[in-house]
C-alpha cells in the first residue's frame, strides 16, 4: 500500500505555465529571495556557533570570511533548488510566489546566479580559508542539489532524514574553518541538525498535506498517513533529545547549555506528545513554530555558554 502511495505521489505534476507577467518589485529583492534567507540565517546561525565552540584561534577577518562563504554556498544551493522546482512550486500555496513561478525571474537567470555563487563561494574558502573547510562546503552544496533536491524529494519518504544531512553540515564547516580538520565534537552539533530535521519538517508537511498532494512530493504524511508521520516524530525526537547534552559531556559546553537543553528539550517533547495524541493535526502548525526557535536557542546557548560562561581557551 505504501508503494503505491509513493508511485501516486511521484507522479510528475502536470505541466503548467509557471510564468506569469512580471509584478512590480525591486529586482534585488527577487534575487535575494531565491537565495531563501530565511533558511540562510539558521545556516549562518549554526556556522558561526561551530565556529566558536571549535577549539584554536581563529582572525576575525578569516570568520568573517567562512561565515560569508557558508552563506552564499547555503543561497546558492537554495537558487538552485528553485530553478529546479520550478515546476512544481506553482502547484502549492506556500511556494507559488516565489520569484520563479511568479515569472519575476528566468529560471535560467536562477540557475547561473546559483552556480556562479557556488563556484564563488568555494573558492574564497580554499583561497583564504583552508581546503578542508572548502572540500566540506562543496560536498553540501553538492549534496543538497543532486542528492536531496535532484534525487530524493521526488522519490521517497525519507527525502528529508537523508537529504537532511546536508543542512547539517554548516557548524561542520564553521568548526573545520578554525581547526582544519573535522573534529567528533563537531559530528555531534552534525548530529542535532540532523535528528531535528526530521520532526521539524514532518511537522511542516503535515498542515501542508494538500500541498505536497498536489505538487506530487512523497512527504511522509502522504504517503504513510498521519498517524506513521506523528509516529516517527516521537522515534526522532527520543533520539534528539539526548544527542543535545552531549556538547557538555565532551566539554565543549557547560552547566548553562546543559541545563538550557534539558529545558528546551522537555517543551519539545510536551508538544511532541501533544501532537501524537491530537487526533487530528492541529498541534503540527505550533510544534513546527517551536522546532525553529527551538534549534535557535539551543545553538544560542552554546554559543553564550563557551563566549560568555564556560571556561575553555580560545574562541573567535
Amino acid at each position: 500500500m505504501i508503494t503505491k502511495a509513493i508511485s501516486s505521489a511521484s507522479k510528475k505534476p502536470t505541466e503548467r505555465n509557471y510564468q506569469t507577467p512580471p509584478q512590480p518589485r525591486f529586482v534585488l529583492q527577487d534575487y535575494l529571495l531565491i537565495l531563501k534567507p530565511r533558511v540562510m540565517s539558521l545556516v549562518v546561525f549554526t556556522a558561526v556557533a561551530g565556529l566558536i565552540l571549535a577549539p584554536g584561534t581563529i582572525e576575525l577577518e578569516t570568520a568573517f570570511i567562512s561565515v560569508a562563504c557558508i552563506a552564499l554556498g547555503a543561497g546558492a544551493s537554495g537558487a538552485i533548488n528553485m530553478w529546479y522546482d520550478k515546476d512544481i512550486d506553482h502547484l502549492m500555496k506556500r511556494t507559488m510566489d516565489r520569484p520563479i513561478p511568479a515569472g519575476r525571474v528566468a529560471p535560467i537567470g536562477a540557475l547561473g546566479y546559483g552556480f556562479a555563487l557556488a563556484v564563488l563561494s568555494v573558492c574564497i574558502m580554499a583561497w583564504r580559508v583552508n581546503w578542508a573547510a572548502s572540500i566540506l562546503l562543496s560536498i553540501t552544496i553538492l549534496y543538497y542539489v543532486f542528492i536531496y533536491t535532484m534525487w530524493l524529494k521526488r522519490r521517497t519518504p525519507q527525502n528529508i532524514v537523508i537529504g537532511g544531512a546536508a543542512g547539517a553540515f554548516p557548524p561542520m564547516i564553521g568548526w573545520t574553518a578554525v581547526t582544519g580538520s573535522i573534529g567528533f565534537e563537531s559530528l555531534v552539533l552534525f548530529a542535532i541538525i540532523f535528528l531535528w530535521t526530521p520532526p521539524h519538517s514532518w511537522a511542516l508537511a503535515l498542515f501542508r498535506r494538500n500541498d505536497y498532494e498536489a505538487a506530487g512530493i512523497p512527504m511522509m504524511p502522504v504517503v504513510a498517513g498521519d498517524r506513521e508521520t506523528k509516529r516517527q516524530i516521537l522515534i526522532y525526537t527520543g533520539f534528539l533529545l539526548p544527542v543535545t547534552l552531549a556538547p557538555t559531556i565532551l566539554g565543549i559546553s557547560g552547566v548553562l547549555y546543559f541545563l538550557a537543553a534539558t529545558l528546551l528539550g522537555c517543551e519539545f517533547f510536551r508538544r511532541v506528545f501533544l501532537l501524537w495524541k491530537d487526533p487530528g493535526v492541529s498541534a503540527a502548525k505550533p510544534l513546527f513554530l517551536f522546532s525553529i526557535l527551538y534549534l535557535f536557542a539551543i545553538f544560542a546557548t552554546l554559543i553564550i555558554d563557551k563566549a560568555f560562561f564556560f571556561p575553555m581557551p580560545a574562541s573567535v
